[in-house]
């Protein structure tokens, strides 16, 4: 169904954009800017965020004319494009996750949605919630890589996955007796574990974790 994929949501939203001539920066310009100074990964503010799969902030200035048999159309403001994978089956679901960025990340969400149209702040949860859903456009074409697990299953998954293919690697020719010990051994330290934090795979360049690893693995700052 739109906007669903098994417990995944995506989200879209759409806000128009303040076009104030007097405005130094323009906003578009001034929501620019600020983007550029957000980092990726698990300092990201959305991986705080909780039920974030992934999201992206995008400005639009316009649609793109793509030749015949389109017609050629324009929009009358610029636009901030907001996309997100999150944990939720429903409008509840989407509601509760709206609450959770406006509770974990206030200060981010105002300094990019100040400049739009409308925008009540994330003071008012309520108000911030009924702005976002008033903004939102129906995903018609949504497509989840992981489509039936929360955050928390995916990240430990990755994870476990990850540890796996190593001790694999690692013990290639390994007679029989010693394989089955140290897997055992292995797969303890595996579940004792802690849960890799959102944004991020495994340990940080210059820590080791259960497997004797120094090297930080990244997701790419987008995934969790």
């Amino acid at each position: 169904m739109p906007n669903n994929n098994g417990c995944v949501y995506g989200l879209t939203i759409l806000s128009p954009i303040l076009n104030d001539e007097k405005a130094t920066p323009s906003h578009d310009l001034q929501i620019r800017n600020y983007l550029a100074t957000l980092p990726t990964g698990e300092t990201s503010p959305f991986a705080h965020a909780p039920g974030t799969h992934l999201c992206r902030l995008v400005v639009m200035d316009d649609v793109i004319y793509v030749g015949m048999p389109a017609c050629e159309e324009h929009l009358k403001s610029k636009y901030l494009i907001f996309e997100s994978n999150l944990d939720a089956a429903g409008g509840a679901g989407l509601e509760s996750y709206l609450r959770g960025l406006a509770q974990a990340i206030p200060q981010h969400l105002d300094a990019v949605w100040s400049h739009c149209v409308g925008y009540p702040g994330a003071a008012n949860a309520e108000a911030f919630v009924r702005y976002m859903k008033a903004c939102q456009i129906e995903t018609t074409f949504f497509f989840a890589a992981v489509n039936d697990k929360t955050v928390t299953e995916t990240l430990r998954a990755l994870q476990t996955q990850k540890a796996v293919a190593d001790f694999i690697a690692r013990h290639q020719g390994m007679e029989h007796a010693k394989l089955k010990a140290e897997f055992l051994e292995f797969a303890t330290r595996l579940n004792a574990e802690p849960l890799p934090r959102p944004g991020t795979m495994g340990s940080r360049t210059g820590e080791s974790d259960a497997w004797g690893r120094g090297r930080g693995i990244k997701t790419g700052g987008h995934n969790e």
